[in-house]
């Protein structure tokens, strides 16, 4: 049995509503999403946020999971929780990866996956 586009495209856009109502409710900071269809095919949408310590991150990251899973998705997986300075978490069509505003300028994910689009804000969209 296979899922129509559409059906898909609904869940993924449910799933990216329930991340981006948790990243919302605790408060994490710049907050990207980037569509990486046709370029991977892992995910369909990264979303990063940062937090401000690294118990901020981990507390973002256990919120993104309680909402996916009141939404019905289960973590396919979650890394780097005891650390805390990069937490990611795989919900399947929507990867988020929360992490501390110094990791996040040092890995550059926004600008690694904006390669060889015309213009990288068109892949990466600001939220509130």
């Amino acid at each position: 049995m296979s899922i129509s586009p559409n059906a898909k495209a609904d869940s993924t856009a449910a799933l990216r509503q329930s991340v981006i109502d948790a990243l919302d409710e605790l408060k994490a900071k710049d907050v990207r999403e980037i569509d990486v269809r046709g370029k991977t095919s892992i995910a369909d949408l990264l979303v990063i946020a940062s937090g401000t310590s690294g118990r901020h991150v981990k507390s973002i990251a256990d919120e993104v999971v309680k909402f996916a899973k009141k939404a019905g998705v289960m973590p396919l997986g979650v890394e780097g929780e005891q650390e805390a300075e990069w937490v990611l978490v795989d919900l399947g069509d929507v990867i988020v990866h929360v992490m501390l505003p110094r990791i996040r300028e040092f890995y550059g994910l926004e600008r690694l996956w904006a390669v060889g689009d015309r213009e990288q804000d068109a892949s990466a969209v600001s939220v509130g």
